[in-house]
Order: structure tokens, then sequence, then C-alpha cells
């Protein structure tokens, strides 16, 4: 046979053939494209960042961030006093006193207390839309969420606590926070108007506590962070009742949310409007 195939004048084909076809079947090279494939899937896992495992365990991101807004503050309508503590060069400077008023997600009311020459001065938040009222000022003057309050507080940290709904939510891993286990959340700004155009967040993985936020520009510049303390029963439920953020521009440079009540408490929609605030 081997001779009748020489014969044939394909027999150098022929043959070549058959030696690559006992040479591809022999070599494991044909694995390596699946392999490949498959790192290339595992990459997309969440990771743990001291392990450099995939987590196993990975939460569903938009479901965690949503239980942690829950934690924060209340979904329903409250009420709320804040005491902020602003410091320079970490010496105390000027205290703040505010009543927050929130229904849901979307409607918040807050009204400057303190100081004296401030009082009567309300922001009204109706979704991402944000007005000052000031009684010296017949008409209110629109406002955005990023602007500064006081300190190191802007309007969208009092008036809109919504992670959720403002930020898409992606799981970036795992890592211990002051010993603790705490799942690593990358926030992208779902829209135009939101307070920070990203946030990087640790919630824990015990009980889907908030432990702590970076908040970047547009830039991509650290601006600020924020540590979530004080834990205790508020409106039915542990929350964080001290809130400190800090300039990452300037060191000692920080302000101290304190929550002393918190109340659920029905708020009818028409508070929420322009023309209820003018009357205030």
């Amino acid at each position: 046979m081997f001779r009748q195939l020489r014969k044939n004048p394909d027999f150098l084909t022929i043959l070549g053939g058959v030696l690559l076809a006992s040479l591809l079947a022999q070599s494991p090279a044909l694995a390596e494209p699946r392999a490949a494939a498959d790192t290339a899937a595992g990459a997309a896992e969440p990771t743990d960042t001291q392990g450099g495992g995939p987590a196993a365990d990975a939460p569903d991101a938009t479901a965690l961030v949503q239980r942690a807004d829950a934690i924060r503050f209340p979904r329903e309508s409250f009420e709320t006093l804040v005491t902020v503590t602003n410091y320079s060069a970490d010496e105390a400077g000027d205290v703040r006193e505010y009543k927050v008023m929130s229904r849901g997600n979307e409607n918040t009311i807050v009204l400057t207390e303190s100081p004296a020459s401030e009082r009567g001065q309300a922001l009204l938040m109706r979704g991402r839309d944000l007005w000052i009222f000031m009684p010296t000022v017949s008409q209110p003057v629109r406002l955005s969420l990023s602007q500064r309050l006081t300190g190191q507080v802007a309007n969208g940290d009092l008036a809109r606590a919504n992670f959720a709904g403002d930020y898409t939510a992606a799981l970036a891993g795992k890592e211990q926070v002051d010993g603790e286990d705490a799942w690593v959340l990358d926030l992208t700004a779902a829209g135009r108007g939101v307070t920070y155009a990203r946030v990087r967040y640790w919630v824990a993985v015990a009980d889907d506590r908030p432990i702590r936020a970076e908040f970047y520009a547009v830039s991509g510049r650290l601006l600020k962070t924020s540590r979530y303390e004080a834990f205790q029963d508020m409106a039915g439920q542990v929350r964080p009742t001290r809130i400190v953020i800090e300039d990452a521009l300037k060191d000692g440079d920080y302000s101290v949310l304190e929550y002393n009540t918190m109340t659920i408490k029905d708020l009818p929609e028409r508070m929420f409007t322009q023309q209820y605030l003018r009357r205030l």
C-alpha cells in the first residue's frame, strides 16, 4: 500500500496532512483557547482582595446598596435633627443645626435652625432639583446638590441620600476595614445632577451597614472621605448617628454630622412644594 501511495502524485500532500493531524492530536495547545476563555470569564467576577480568589458569596451590588441606604435613613417619611460641627486644622469652628424632613428618597426639606442669622432658610429638593428659600429674597434660587452647604457638607449630603437611585453599582471585591470584612463597591453617577461623579463604598459583609465612602470628582480626583459611626437604634433600625466627612485635599479640615433624633412621621406631599415653603 505504501508503494502505491508513493506512485500517487499527491503523496507528499497526503503524508504531510497525516503527520500534522498526529502532532495536533498529541499537543495540549488545543486546550489553551478554552483555558484563556475561562480565565477571561473569571476575571469579571468580584474577587476577595485579601485572598485574590473569586468571592463565591458575592451579593447583587444594586440590592446591597439599597439595603445600606435603608440602614442610613428610613424608607418611610421621617424627620430628623442634625448638628453639624465644622473643624479647620483640627480646631472646632462654627456649629449649625438643621431640621431635615424627608418623604421617601425623592422629596426633602432642610430647614436651618441655627445660627440665628440664617434661621428661616430652607432647602427644597424634589427629585434632583434643589432650591433655596431665604427670608430676604422673594424668589427661590436654584442650587446644585454638589454645592457646599457648610464646612465639608454638600447640599446633597443632607438633602439627598439615595445612592441606589443616583448611582450604578458594581461589586469591586472584599476587604477588611478596621478588622471587619467589607464589600467594596464602585458607584458611578447614573446621570447628571448627582452630588458626586463617583463613589467608592465599603459595606459590612455581616449586616450591610455602611462603613466608609470616598467621593470623587469627574476628573477622578478624590474630594472627600466619610466614616459612618456611633450606630444606635433610631427610628426602628440600628443606624449611624455620627458621620465624619473629611476634606481629602486639606488635612485637619472635616465636618461631623450628629443625628440627635429621628422619627418616622407622616409628611404630606403638599409640604414639598415651593408654594408651601413660601409660607414658612
